[in-house]
């Protein structure tokens, strides 16, 4: 093989997905994939680590089989309400005649230097943008002749107990943890085109237990934060609704569910098992009505969000939602009635392998994740170009924190 093989483990609510690709100058080339039911994490949160250890090492061994590789190392995706976002700004005097890259790793050292709780930990510092001199909305600022560096970042924190607990298990089912990542960094990596990246996006990545919104800008993150409701909330919405388990509920979503009433045939029926063995014959419409509520409750928490970083005057290209949770019948529609924004399904682009599969909204974090973990990014349509000024930055920090053994290891082949 030509190119780089790496894992990218996305540690989710209701599942933990393990990606095995290899990267090269054509972009991600699949080789695996395994999936696990998620039963020891909440809102991304791990709440029992013996089922979260076992969850990912079904992942991981499924994804071993179907792509002939002894997986050894990964790139672990996070998320929860835990995880917030805040701006910073700092300035350095320039050392000489023009910028250096130790001036601008100054810079951004100064960014940095501010107040963060002692029971949360420093997860990325993302340069926004660079000021030389007064000189504004300067992307790269090395080799430019000036005497005073500016620095913006926004900086990704969150609860160290968390961000501890995740690694744990994973290290406890055999694993080596190079990275850890944002997942709608990661998820924005595999479903953003670059001109939306440019002129203002905003995307959701909708999973089972949080929703994850972050907004880009002139190719820069601007803005980041979850929201503590997903798919899950609905699952459970139907369940006790109609006083069924939460598996039965599950599958009634997935076959019949709609985001608002008004979808598909009203005459069109459904048969559920209720708790204690009864059957009952119900209108499938009844579904929609138990789901509108809920929906329209996410849509106006998203819109509030948009408003408060001033998204509708700065999202030209609108909304791209991507996650498994986005699939619900109708959800985009309404989500562009309601939003009055342009809204879209992001999927992974540049995708190539075996695993079509791959190619759904359910594996954007993912795919993602196996990009974000490339040190050397090439300009293979993932749109890394963004996080390629950052991206020795952020491995630099996280390892101080986590003690990390380097870069990704090379996964060996059976």
């Amino acid at each position: 093989m030509g190119g780089k093989l790496i894992v990218g483990l996305d540690v989710g609510s209701s599942k933990i997905c393990a990606v095995a690709a290899e990267l090269n100058d054509r972009g991600v080339n699949i080789l695996g994939v395994g999936e696990a039911p998620s039963k020891g994490l909440r809102k991304g949160t791990v709440i029992n680590m013996e089922a979260t250890i076992d969850s990912i090492k079904k992942a991981v061994t499924e994804a071993e089989a179907s792509a002939g590789l002894r997986i050894k190392s990964v790139v672990a995706g996070i998320s929860g309400p835990h995880i917030n976002g805040l701006s910073s700004y700092g300035a350095v005097g320039v050392r000489g005649k023009e910028v250096r890259s130790f001036d601008k790793e100054r810079a951004i050292e100064s960014a940095k230097a501010i107040y963060i709780p002692l029971d949360r930990e420093v997860l990325h510092v993302l340069p926004t943008e660079f000021i030389l001199d007064g000189q504004e909305g300067i992307i790269d600022p090395v080799g430019m002749a000036g005497v005073r560096l500016e620095a913006k970042v926004h900086i990704i924190n969150g609860l160290a107990s968390s961000l501890q607990n995740l690694m744990k298990c994973c290290e406890k089912a055999g694993l080596d943890v190079a990275d850890i990542v944002f997942n709608p960094l990661a998820a924005a990596c595999a479903a953003l085109s670059k001109d939306e990246m440019e002129c203002g996006v905003v995307l959701v990545d909708i999973g089972g237990g949080t929703s994850d919104i972050v907004f880009f800008k002139d190719n820069a993150l601007r803005y980041a934060s979850v929201l503590g409701v997903g798919g899950a909330h609905v699952t459970n919405d139907i369940a006790v609704g109609l006083r069924i388990n939460v598996n039965e509920a599950e599958k009634l979503k997935r076959s019949y569910g709609a985001a608002f009433e008004g979808i598909g045939n009203d005459r069109d029926e459904v048969q559920i098992s209720q708790t204690g063995g009864n059957t009952k014959t119900i209108p499938a419409k009844y579904i929609a009505e138990i789901i509108q509520p809920r929906s329209e409750e996410m849509i106006g928490m998203l819109k509030k969000e948009i408003q408060s970083f001033c998204g509708y005057e700065l999202a030209t290209c609108g909304v791209v939602l991507t996650g498994g949770a986005c699939l619900l019948n109708g959800f985009d529609k309404m989500t562009e009635s309601l939003l009055g924004l342009p809204v879209r399904l992001g999927q992974p682009v540049n995708v190539k392998g075996r695993m079509a599969a791959v190619r759904a909204p359910a594996y954007s974090a993912g795919v993602g994740l196996v990009a974000y973990g490339h040190e050397s990014w090439p300009d293979s349509g993932l749109h890394a170009d963004f996080f390629a000024d950052a991206i020795a930055g952020l491995k630099g920090s996280l390892k101080g924190i986590f003690s990390s053994k380097g870069l990704i290891q090379i996964n060996n082949k059976r």
